[in-house]
């Protein structure tokens, strides 16, 4: 039987990593700075473990089971889910309308006066004070607009289409802005130099090159659209977030054990449909 000989490192190859007391460094400043982050949240999961609290959780999750099938239980799920679609797609068709014309308003690059190397003054103030607006509706999460929205039109779906559009509508101005300043330039320079209008500078320069791109940003964003009307529905703007929370309200472990999974399906088939889309337009 032949002994094992042990393999001897190459020569000039080092037996261990060079880099390890840099990396040990770092582990140890990071767990330095997150230590008084996990203090000042109260961040104690051990909690979870006490007995008590393990009690208490697993009477509630025991109660999910068996979940609620009854015909007219599933028939207003189902009716819930497609308002919950619906809320999204049209807050995200709403964000749209708002951050194409901000977008094209504040990206530099369809900036005529910007040609000769230093934008015009008012040109440069319009698009900055253009850039602070899409910081204010992207800076106000979703939530506290359907709050505010509730109190307006009441509650219902129609707040929280409003609260989409307005959150997601800075959100998709300020990144269409930064893919369209990204790309090359020089097409849209040639055409704005030899009389072209902005629109079409945009249409004949930088759509062409970013549409992939741009596209792939919008779906995704639909797709969290659908994930934020359900949470919005806590707070009275319609979907399913709204069933679920009276749910939960009256400890109906069935129903919510329903309703969480039609909501996985449901995220599941919003990101295979999201794929289907960046496929068929990337």
């Amino acid at each position: 039987m032949n002994a094992v000989v042990p393999r001897r490192a190459a020569p000039g190859v080092p037996s261990r990593d060079p880099a390890w007391l840099a990396r040990l460094f770092w582990i140890g400043a990071a767990l330095v700075l997150l230590w008084p982050l996990g203090v000042a949240t109260e961040f104690r999961p051990w909690v979870l473990l006490e007995p008590d609290n393990l009690k208490l959780s697993a009477g509630f999750i025991g109660s999910f089971f068996p979940p609620a099938v009854e015909p007219d239980f599933l028939l207003m799920v189902a009716r819930e889910t497609w308002r919950t679609v619906a809320i999204a797609t049209a807050g995200i068709s709403l964000a749209l309308l708002l951050a194409l014309p901000l977008t094209l308003l504040s990206t530099r690059a369809l900036s005529i006066s910007a040609l000769s190397g230093r934008m015009a003054r008012l040109p440069f103030w319009i698009r900055q004070t253009l850039r602070g607006v899409m910081i204010v509706l992207r800076s106000v999460p979703e939530l506290v607009w359907a709050l505010v929205f509730v109190r307006v039109v009441g509650l219902g779906p129609t707040a929280g289409v409003l609260a989409i559009a307005l959150t997601y509508g800075g959100m998709l101005g300020k990144v269409y802005g930064e893919i369209l300043e990204s790309g090359e330039a020089q097409p849209t320079e040639a055409l704005l130099r030899n009389g072209s209008g902005r629109l079409q500078a945009f249409f004949y320069g930088l759509l062409p090159q970013n549409a992939a791109e741009l596209t792939s940003y919008t779906v995704y964003r639909w797709e969290c659209a659908i994930r934020s009307s359900v949470v919005l529905g806590f707070v009275g703007a319609g979907g399913l977030g709204q069933q679920l929370d009276s749910s939960m309200k009256m400890f109906a472990g069935g129903e919510i054990a329903t309703m969480l999974l039609v909501f996985i399906a449901l995220v599941a088939l919003a990101d295979r449909v999201s794929s289907w889309l960046r496929r068929s337009l990337g």
